[in-house]
């Protein structure tokens, strides 16, 4: 399979970029230092990226900038990060994707446990998520040709623990786990799922 990685430099992107790899045709996209540089923010360079990749049959989005921190400096423009990056971003890779995916192709989004178990510090990040969750519903009864999309919700990585501190109390997900989700989205059957690994 040829497989597109988006947010392929990061903790969760580099991992599955390295497994996956030992199997399939392995895309590796980034704002930079990947295959292909992209954007997410910018509609043009997704598009651009889509032509340069040609068709292909899965992408994995472990891509979603949002605004971290506290509620006093939540405003119109911090609050936009997650809105256009983590949110529009991943919304964009499919409404554009779609007319490069291969029939029977799947798309899988990243949104989080933080949809319904906020934490202070990341209002922006769980309205993104939710935003995610209830597209991947929506999109996987009109996406055509037999293309499924789910989501992905992990909550804190094990290989984050910088942001342990921010969830206390929550058994990190393991980097298998986390694997083993992306798994069942891009190689099972289901649609319209939130996979929490």
């Amino acid at each position: 399979m040829k497989i597109i990685i988006v947010g392929a430099t990061g903790t969760m992107g580099k991992y599955l970029s390295d497994v996956l790899g030992k199997e399939h045709e392995i895309v590796r996209v980034a704002r930079t230092g990947a295959d292909i540089d992209t954007d997410i923010y910018s509609t043009e360079s997704i598009g651009n990226m889509f032509r340069a990749v040609g068709p292909f049959d899965a992408l994995i989005s472990t891509a979603g900038p949002t605004f971290v921190g506290p509620w006093e400096k939540l405003n119109d423009q911090t609050f936009r990060q997650g809105v256009e990056g983590k949110m529009m971003g991943q919304v964009n890779l499919v409404l554009i994707g779609q007319k490069y995916i291969n029939p029977k192709g799947s798309f899988t989004l990243i949104s989080g446990a933080l949809t319904h178990e906020p934490q202070v510090n990341f209002a922006n990040a769980s309205a993104a998520n939710g935003a995610i969750d209830g597209f991947v519903r929506a999109a996987s009864i009109e996406l055509t040709d037999g293309v499924r999309i789910n989501a992905v919700s992990p909550t804190v990585i094990e290989d984050s623990p910088q942001y342990f501190p921010f969830f206390p109390g929550e058994v990190p997900t393991t980097m298998k786990q986390l694997e083993y989700g992306f798994r069942k989205s891009i190689f099972g059957r289901v649609t319209g799922q939130v996979i929490k690994p």
